[in-house]
């Protein structure tokens, strides 16, 4: 089964809370997430997993008042969590998301999973060389390299970010990126700080349709540009604004 465990989690030392806050007048960053996520015509299942703590209460209520599954694990131990919530689902595909990326695109989730299923790969990601925005984020593994990195990561941070056992070359799996035609990398809309949320807010309101796919992003950079100072200061290139009408590749 291919499975999208989601990791939230109410502690984020930047911005306390996130996954709860606003994105327009009732939902909050996690509905975003959600809602994206199950236009996927790959996903067969999801489950959002939280921590054991009695602060992520909140996310275990509104996950099940959503109607999907919930997991509690390790608060810490981020790759443990990943684990055991696979193992007790019986996913042989896992697709990782955060819900620091409420406009994850499902074309791309689908995309990557497609990649990976098609040449067994054990890890496949959009990040390790990166031509995609922030903010959109996905890596689809298989339970095998996920059971191994398990026994095998000893480092905390392999035990808190999860995947970097599997994409360490040393170790042996079978791995690719997947990339866009053009380098978008310097884009924003993850959430992070005050300024991304503002960011993110502005995007869902100035886009009507839903899901929202990459390209409608892009196409609203291209049309306001100054949209991007928001949440990054970064020179305004017109020959990167124009290289966004190339987009029906993706989505």
């Amino acid at each position: 089964m291919i499975g999208c465990i989601i990791q939230a989690r109410m502690g984020s030392t930047r911005l306390p809370g996130k996954v709860m806050l606003k994105i327009d007048k009732k939902n909050p960053i996690i509905h975003y997430v959600l809602e994206q996520i199950r236009q996927s015509k790959y996903l067969e299942d999801v489950v959002v997993a939280t921590t054991n703590l009695k602060e992520d209460d909140v996310i275990a209520e509104f996950v099940k008042n959503y109607g999907i599954n919930i997991f509690r694990g390790s608060s810490s131990d981020v790759l443990d969590r990943y684990y055991k919530c696979a193992k007790k689902f019986s996913y042989s595909k896992i697709v990782r998301i955060t819900c620091d990326n409420p406009l994850i695109d499902p074309v791309i989730i689908d995309k990557i999973i497609k990649k990976c299923i098609s040449k067994n790969f054990d890890y496949v990601s959009n990040t390790i060389k990166r031509t995609f925005p922030y903010g959109t984020e996905v890596e689809v593994f298989s339970f095998n390299a996920l059971e191994k990195a398990w026994k095998n990561s000893k480092n905390p941070y392999e035990r808190e970010h999860v995947t970097p056992f599997m994409y360490d070359k040393n170790n042996k799996f079978q791995i690719s990126n997947f990339t866009f035609h053009n380098n978008l990398s310097r884009l924003r809309w993850t959430l992070d700080t005050k300024e991304d949320l503002k960011m993110i807010k502005t995007i869902v309101k100035k886009i009507e349709r839903r899901p929202i796919f990459l390209k409608d992003i892009l196409w609203i950079l291209k049309k306001e540009p100054n949209l991007m100072n928001i949440n990054q200061k970064i020179p305004i290139d017109k020959n990167f604004l124009d290289s966004v009408k190339f987009l029906g590749k993706v989505s």
